[in-house]
């Protein structure tokens, strides 16, 4: 496996947020987590990334052991995460954004990305501040495939964008998994779940309460309803 958890716990302060999370993204594989907000998703991405400390399990990329080490020795190991709030420098260009994580070693050249994503090519001098929601979206993905992933860590891309601009992001999505890039997904809207994913997780109260392939998720509408009911677009 590409990526391997096991029995991670994490806490906020004296709250025990994770309660020995075990899970796994293989080599090109898309897997979605999911669960109601609150249930530690967020908090899982940010102790992979060594943001939140595990203070009890392992975590494992391509077979060594990431536990403990700093966030930029993680991301030193083509580990690349877009956080919710996108993370990109407002007083930049959308071409300075991008050219500022390039990495000699990436198989994504800054035409790559205008292909990809033609509306960045569009407002490439434009400021990061400037840009519409899906904009700024596209370029922290973007901005994160100019820094050479093997994993690709997204927590919520789509969410708050325009139905229209949702499409356009999963379209891309597909586009960049069908390139052999594993990714590892935060996402609340289900179709765009199904659409992309090969495997699901679910969080519940900081465990893992359900896995299983796309299919068998899909199906599965008593496994939706009970821990995905709230708060879930489908």
């Amino acid at each position: 496996m590409l990526l391997s958890l096991e029995g991670v716990n994490a806490y906020y302060g004296q709250s025990h947020i994770l309660q020995d999370v075990s899970m796994n993204v293989g080599d090109g594989e898309l897997v979605c987590l999911l669960g109601r907000n609150g249930a530690g998703k967020s908090t899982t991405l940010k102790c992979i990334m060594g943001i939140v400390p595990a203070q009890k399990g392992s975590i494992t990329f391509k077979g060594d052991d990431i536990t403990h080490l700093r966030t930029h020795r993680i991301s030193n190991r083509n580990l690349c995460f877009v956080p919710e709030h996108r993370g990109i420098f407002r007083v930049l260009t959308v071409e300075e954004n991008l050219k500022l994580a390039a990495h000699p070693s990436s198989q994504w050249s800054l035409a790559d990305i205008y292909d990809i994503f033609p509306r960045l090519k569009e407002r490439r001098r434009n400021g990061g501040a400037q840009l519409s929601g899906g904009e700024q979206q596209m370029l922290a993905i973007g901005r994160a495939l100019m820094n050479a992933p093997e994993l690709l860590i997204l927590d919520e891309p789509v969410e708050g964008l325009a139905p229209v601009i949702v499409e356009e992001i999963v379209e891309r999505l597909k586009l960049i998994k069908q390139s052999g890039i594993s990714i590892l997904l935060v996402e609340q809207n289900l179709e765009v779940c199904t659409q992309l994913a090969d495997r699901h997780y679910i969080l519940e109260s900081g465990r893992i309460v359900y896995q299983n392939d796309n299919a068998a998720f899909t199906a599965d509408s008593y496994v939706k309803d009970k821990y995905l009911g709230v708060g879930v677009v489908e």
